[in-house]
């Protein structure tokens, strides 16, 4: 039996959720693996939450359906923690990635993490603010994803997702730029419990 490693993005229309799970989908594919990169959502407006996630693996996926038992859930708005179940599912040893500047030991205690999960937290939105002039915090916790969770060796993939992004954003050098600084700030910044 094949292992899946399984990621579930949480997020806010325009936080770029969908973006990021899509770019990790196209780095991995080009590293050789088996990946899935998908958005759940309907016709929802900017600032609505949002869901998207990522199957990868050594050996072809045969699941065709959304996440409900991630190895790791990204956090990019910190306001979706409160009142939900957001981790619901998440596995025994399972990653929780979030944007916020508070205390990881804190995020443990409200998210009601069990003793094998473990908590991250770097404040991407001020990351992007200072890098790309905007918050959309999604490259820096893709930089996060790096740095924790071992997906692929995290100089390979830095690389595969640096050339992505100059292609995205060819004509414009600084955007691509901006994200590649946030990617490696958070990687420097995160926090862990």
């Amino acid at each position: 039996m094949s292992t899946v490693t399984e990621i579930r993005w949480h997020g806010r229309g325009g936080q770029g959720a969908k973006t990021a799970a899509l770019l990790l989908a196209e780095a991995v594919s080009e590293a050789g693996k088996y990946v899935q990169g998908f958005p759940e959502y309907g016709p929802e407006r900017m600032g609505a939450p949002v869901a998207a996630f990522n199957r990868l693996s050594d050996e072809p996926i045969r699941l065709h359906c959304h996440v409900s038992n991630p190895n790791i859930v990204v956090i990019l708005d910190p306001t979706l923690i409160k009142g939900s179940s957001i981790v619901e599912g998440l596995t025994a040893e399972g990653l929780v990635l979030v944007n916020t500047a508070q205390d990881p030991a804190q995020l443990r205690s409200a998210l009601g993490l069990a003793a094998g999960q473990r908590v991250f937290a770097v404040d991407a939105s001020h990351i992007a603010r200072e890098t790309i002039g905007l918050d959309i915090p999604n490259m820096p916790m893709m930089g996060v994803l790096l740095a924790v969770a071992g997906v692929l060796p995290r100089e390979q993939l830095r690389a595969i997702i640096q050339k992505q992004l100059e292609a995205k954003f060819k004509g414009k050098r600084d955007v691509a730029e901006g994200n590649l600084k946030a990617i490696d700030r958070a990687i420097q910044e995160v926090r862990g419990a």
